[in-house]
């Protein structure tokens, strides 16, 4: 590894970046405009079809945010035109060829200026359906790849993935690249092509039957989570970034490649400021759940380690591992999480939350504070009695309540089996790749006060009671 500065590193880059308008994406921009403004270039790959809808959604959802309060803060009237000298709203789409670009000398221009370049970009939706999932996840990574190995100054492609690309692995789960066909159960062998031409023949078989779209879009989502399964997965989202994984690795050639796994992403630890976040996640919609009072019985295993970063730590080790990998043509994949160095439990974060909600109670409608209570565990099957017994059973004698109710119930229901995997796993994921990263950055001048990566800095009740919980608050509660 070789390192030095990071801002002197960052100096005159051009970076291209997918998924600029997703969490990790805006964060990352905003980052690097902040602590070197003499980056030279952004170009960000917008899912648009004209440059002026791409600027427009720019605008809008990336630096119309309150993320860029701090450098709009600093660059007070100059912030537009510092924006606009830096940053390039691009039309495309990564599910396509040349990534979707049209313009042609707009496309020779960035495979020119291209140093280094973060995809982001991805389709989160558990249950997605599985073409769509199969176009961004899978072989919008394919498309990257390609678009990176034809720019002439390219320096590094870091791919985030996600740590949960593992399934339902127990024990330590090491931080090891996929083989091209590798599946999860050991037994079954996987070709993305035959995949591929899966999908296209369960789409045919739907538009011949003239399927109603909302039963096409159902049907496909079933077929992704039977396809998942098939191999070992648990669910769409996870099988089709592991596909993107083994594409990334098996098409990449001599282009130097980072994959990157995060584990849960949380509200900001303290860059631009601490607890900023958007977009609910898995352990959000359950504090939101539960400071409403909403949840009072909880799927899972109350001592089992859920393992979540701060997004701008996971930030910040992608920023140090693009520095560390310039150049290089080994492979590295690192595991960006904290279940390994310092261990957070489903009974911390109810304390956690417990203490939060009694000193802060949320208010109805009426502005009367909403008490909260402590959260009993169940595991799967005693769970499913409960809502059997104390939902599902009453309704079926009330039959106007049933009909409005019973849809409700079955979705929460629908939900708790695709999460089941998480609220019941039991991995701990092994990050020495990341551990080595953080030495030789600390040993090798990096500026560590700025890109602050290292899990065991976090006091998870100070964390949880002062920064994330306030922070889901504010910006996510409704």
């Amino acid at each position: 590894m070789e390192f030095g500065s990071v801002k002197h590193f960052l100096k005159g880059k051009t970076i291209l970046v997918t998924g600029a308008t997703g969490f990790i994406g805006k964060i990352f921009v905003e980052k690097i405009l902040r602590v070197q403004p003499d980056v030279k270039k952004f170009y960000l790959l917008l899912r648009e079809s004209n440059p002026c809808s791409a600027t427009e959604r720019m605008h809008n959802e990336v630096f119309g945010k309150d993320l860029f309060k701090v450098l709009r803060e600093k660059l007070g009237g100059d912030f537009g035109s510092f924006i606009s000298d830096k940053v390039m709203a691009v039309a495309g789409d990564i599910s396509s060829e040349n990534l979707g670009i049209r313009d042609v000398n707009l496309r020779k221009e960035m495979l020119e200026e291209i140093d280094i370049v973060l995809h982001s970009a991805a389709s989160t939706k558990f249950d997605e359906r599985f073409d769509v999932a199969m176009r961004i996840n899978t072989m919008g990574a394919f498309n990257v790849v390609n678009f990176a190995k034809n720019c002439t100054k390219i320096e590094i492609l870091l791919y985030v993935s996600t740590a949960y690309v593992c399934g339902e692995t127990e024990g330590l789960i090491l931080e090891e690249s996929f083989q091209m066909g590798e599946t999860l159960n050991g037994f079954s062998k996987l070709d993305i092509d035959f995949e591929k031409k899966l999908i296209e023949k369960k789409l045919s078989e739907l538009q011949t039957h003239n399927s109603k779209e909302e039963n096409i879009t159902s049907m496909m989502r079933n077929f992704g989570l039977e396809r998942a399964k098939e191999h070992g997965w648990p669910n769409t989202y996870v099988f089709t970034k592991a596909m993107g994984e083994m594409l990334v690795g098996h098409t990449k050639e001599n282009l130097p490649v980072v994959i990157l796994r995060p584990t849960i992403v949380t509200s900001t630890y303290k860059e631009p400021f601490p607890g900023w976040i958007e977009g609910v996640r898995t352990i959000d919609s359950f504090a939101i759940a539960y400071g409403k009072r909403k949840l009072t019985r909880f799927p899972g295993v109350i001592n089992a380690v859920i393992d979540v970063m701060p997004a701008d730590m996971v930030v910040n080790a992608i920023i140090v591992a693009m520095v560390a990998n310039a150049n290089q043509c080994y492979d590295n994949i690192y595991h960006v999480g904290s279940s390994k160095r310092n261990p957070l439990r489903y009974m911390n974060l109810l304390d956690y939350g417990y203490k939060y909600f009694t000193e802060k109670p949320y208010m109805d409608k009426d502005g009367t504070p909403i008490k909260v209570g402590r959260v009993t565990f169940l595991d799967m099957a005693s769970f499913q009695r409960y809502m059997f017994i104390h939902f599902l059973l009453p309704l079926k004698y009330f039959q106007k309540m049933y009909r409005d109710n019973n849809r409700k119930i079955q979705i929460a229901m629908r939900l708790v089996n695709l999460y089941r995997p998480y609220l019941f796993f039991s991995g701990i994921f092994d990050d020495m790749n990341m551990k080595e990263l953080q030495m030789a950055a600390m040993q090798g001048g990096v500026e560590m006060d700025l890109f602050y990566f290292d899990p065991k800095m976090i006091d998870w009740e100070d964390y949880f009671v002062n920064i994330h919980v306030p922070g889901t608050v504010k910006y996510l509660f409704k």
